[in-house]
């Protein structure tokens, strides 16, 4: 007997809908087949391969079913009782001896595919109090979010490229036909560019490799890897030299444009030509058709933010939209309204964005948006004593940090020895910690190390809504659905074990665990009736909490959000706003409408405006001037992404393997030439961190001076639970650093345009 359920995929940040097939078999209800759901409200019934691949994802043989608890030095299955025992008897005792900094939170990119990685993190943080926070962003997207922070004066408010509407989008560091789009929510991706070329609008692409993406450009501009921000500056100079600014309605929003002129007057097209190996004529024509273009977007992703200057680059992609007069208006950039947002205050000045408000003991990076660089983590947990840097006084008492290394780890939906800069480092510095945690669902490079590994239950067997990417959506929509299949014997709903984690970390192990989202919900509705312009004001929090639905605590919170967000039905103020059971009642989700301009409601800057050039943001740029001088690589090594893979997530699925997703060294045939090399045959490559041996596979898809290795791979460590993967584990190219490079603004990891050298194999 077989049924069908709806579920939003979790595998990419295009979070299409699907259908599930689930039959019944001896063991259970299992999902054997994931077609594109066609009444989605936003995905329309596009699917990837991963969405297709869901099922073998679901009911992978190597996912934990059962906790794992070290005993005898020897990770061994255990009650989730005795899990949850040990994880309180190992985190708060370190805290109370050695206070909450020697406790660090390490969160992996999975957290913002799921709601329990999106409701209890910032809670978790909160009870313990740690301030030594690592996430993925910090080798991803953490220099958007610094631009934006300075820029907007909030680091969550990007604006994405409306990419139903644009005439005129330029890419750069982006291939969205393996990636399906990051930073920018967008079901079929490549079918809307491919419907912007039908409709008579222009892509231009910025990428050192021909990828897919280029190849349906109007222009690819294969630039030398990492000088993105150059060739940005000299595009922005171009609009000033030749009159081309252009701010239309924003002119009244925005400040500092006469001090970006004064800024990027030396960045001219023939002073950065010969750094980015781009014609100076082809920088100023890109300038010119972006000015001329009825409507126009600029978007960059993670090849413009894992660069040594990549929060310069990112603030030049928003710079450009803005001088443009783009940026908040159809068929620009624009911000998105997500339905769980908080509902629109008035506009006005608000607190702004600061960077650096702590630093890391060792090497003294500052912390953006909160967090420290994730390339720092082993050095916070394997250097001895105090404080260790001039630039991070010892502030013990004063909240910064008691000084000491870090001694117990959380490790949530992460695997950072693969993630991170010099994983022999990180894989070595786990290793002897006091006390680790991971959540996780399997036994992987990192989760290896850990005491205890809280494994959640295929994805099937978890309720989903989208808290995080419905805030880049390039269309406003909601939807929700719950788990389609039932916990199986022995489960633990992921929610449930984050807010178990909670208690056990906070000091209240053995307390229920739906305190948790009653004290959240108590702290919102409490704040939520205090504040002039909620919907909420003035009312009694106990009688809104009790209007609450929902079949548990998770379902409660996300029925508050609705409410108290800017669709919201104001807890009965609006008959026909948003809440938890009108949303139950469209299973293909809500259509909230396209992309609407939004100024000057998005800005929290101290001045209420846009602030084009920030202080931070002007103090860097000598830095990229200074680039110009410096002699560029022999050969630099940039990433790849693979359409049916996400970081180091599905190699262990057989359905996801093989093909063009496979780990191997793209040379173009100049260098193979050059270098002695041969395709087929093994390579070593070498950079500050180490070396790695991969099959060469030679193509002209890389410009020549360019390599690539993908991201993800190194499958080949003992002690993992892997057995696709480690079947074919191909090499960890982050490996290659040492982890010293980053971009200073953000602390984010240099993962791209970075030197090595190359001999083949004896």
């Amino acid at each position: 007997m077989s049924r069908t359920a709806l579920r939003i995929c979790p595998l990419c940040e295009a979070t299409c809908g699907l259908v599930l097939t689930i039959e019944e078999t001896p063991d259970g209800e299992r999902v054997t087949r994931a077609r594109g759901d066609r009444d989605d409200v936003f995905s329309r019934g596009f699917i990837c391969p991963k969405g297709a691949s869901f099922g073998a994802v679901d009911g992978d043989p190597d996912r934990l079913r059962t906790p794992l608890v070290r005993k005898d030095g020897r990770l061994q299955e255990a009650s989730w009782e005795e899990a949850l025992d040990a994880v309180a008897a190992g985190l708060r005792p370190l805290i109370e001896a050695y206070g909450p900094n020697s406790v660090g939170v390490v969160l992996g990119n999975p957290n913002v595919h799921t709601m329990a990685g999106a409701l209890y993190p910032p809670v978790l943080i909160g009870a313990i109090g740690t301030r030594n926070i690592f996430t993925a962003s910090t080798v991803d997207q953490m220099p958007k979010h610094v631009s934006s922070g300075l820029l907007y004066g909030d680091a969550l408010a990007i604006p994405v490229p409306d990419l139903d509407r644009t005439d005129h989008l330029l890419l750069i560091g982006a291939n969205p036909f393996e990636s399906n789009g990051s930073l920018c929510t967008a079901p079929d991706f490549p079918g809307k560019l491919k419907a912007l070329r039908a409709r008579g609008g222009t892509l231009t692409v910025v990428d050192p490799r021909r990828t897919r993406t280029a190849k349906l450009a109007d222009r690819h501009v294969a630039i030398r890897p990492g000088t993105d921000a150059l060739l940005l500056a000299a595009m922005v100079h171009v609009l000033f030299e030749e009159r081309l600014i252009s701010l239309d309605a924003l002119a009244d929003h925005v400040e500092g444009v006469e001090e970006v002129a004064e800024a990027v007057w030396e960045f001219t097209p023939e002073a950065v030509a010969a750094a980015c190996d781009v014609p100076a004529e082809d920088i100023r024509a890109m300038a010119r058709e972006l000015a001329a273009a009825p409507t126009a977007a600029v978007y960059g992703r993670i090849g413009t933010c894992t660069v040594a200057f990549g929060t310069l680059g990112s603030w030049l992609v928003d710079v450009l939209n803005i001088l443009t007069g783009n940026l908040d208006r159809p068929g620009g950039a624009l911000f998105p309204l997500a339905a769980t947002d908080r509902a629109p205050r008035p506009a006005g000045p608000g607190r702004g964005f600061a960077l650096g408000r702590w630093r890391s003991r060792v090497s003294g990076y500052p912390e953006a948006k909160g967090e420290l660089p994730l390339a720092a983590l082993a050095e916070e947990i394997d250097t001895p004593g105090g404080r260790v840097s001039a630039d991070a006084p010892d502030g013990r008492g004063s909240g910064e940090s008691d000084g000491g290394p870090i001694r117990a780890v959380i490790a949530i939906a992460a695997n950072p020895v693969l993630s991170a800069p010099d994983g022999d480092r990180l894989d070595k510095a786990l290793e002897p910690l006091d006390f680790m945690v991971s959540v996780d669902p399997y036994l992987n490079e990192t989760s290896r190390h850990a005491h205890v590994v809280l494994p959640p239950p295929p994805p099937a067997q978890s309720a989903h809504h989208d808290f995080a990417f419905n805030a880049f959506a390039v269309h406003n929509q909601v939807r929700y659905t719950r788990a389609a299949v039932p916990l199986g014997p022995g489960r633990m709903a992921e929610t449930e074990i984050h807010a178990r984690l909670v208690l056990a970390a906070g000091g209240m192990h053995g307390a229920e665990p739906d305190a948790v989202d009653a004290m959240v919900i108590d702290r919102t509705l409490g704040k939520a009736v205090t504040e002039p312009h909620s919907p909420v004001h003035g009312r009694d929090p106990k009688e809104l909490a009790a209007q609450l639905t929902g079949e548990n605590g998770p379902e409660r919170r996300l029925d508050m959000m609705l409410r108290l967000g800017p669709y919201g039905d104001g807890f009965g103020a609006d008959p026909d706003g948003l809440s938890l059971d009108r949303l139950l009642a469209h299973p293909h989700g809500i259509d909230l409408g396209p992309l609407q301009p939004r100024l000057p409601g998005p800005l929290k800057t101290r001045s209420g405006r846009i602030e084009l050039l920030p202080a931070p943001i002007a103090d860097d740029l000598p830095r990229l001037k200074k680039s110009l001088a410096e002699r560029p690589a022999d050969l630099v090594l940039v990433g790849r992404r693979h359409l049916r893979s996400n970081n180091s997530w599905l190699h262990n699925v057989p359905a996801l393997t093989g093909g063009s997703n496979r780990c191997t060294l793209h040379v173009h045939p100049d260098d193979a030439a050059r270098l002695g090399l041969t395709g087929g045959a093994h390579a070593i490559v070498k950079g500050a961190g180490g070396e790695v041996t991969a099959p060469v596979e030679i193509t002209d898809a890389v410009r020549p001076g360019v390599v690539s290795l993908p991201h993800g791979w190194g499958h080949d460590r003992p002690g993992t639970r892997l057995r696709a993967a480690a079947a074919d584990p191909g090499v960890n190219v982050n490996q290659l650093l040492d982890g010293t490079l980053l971009d200073p603004l953000s602390g984010n990891a240099v993962l791209n345009g970075i030197p090595v050298g190359i001999t083949p194999t004896p």
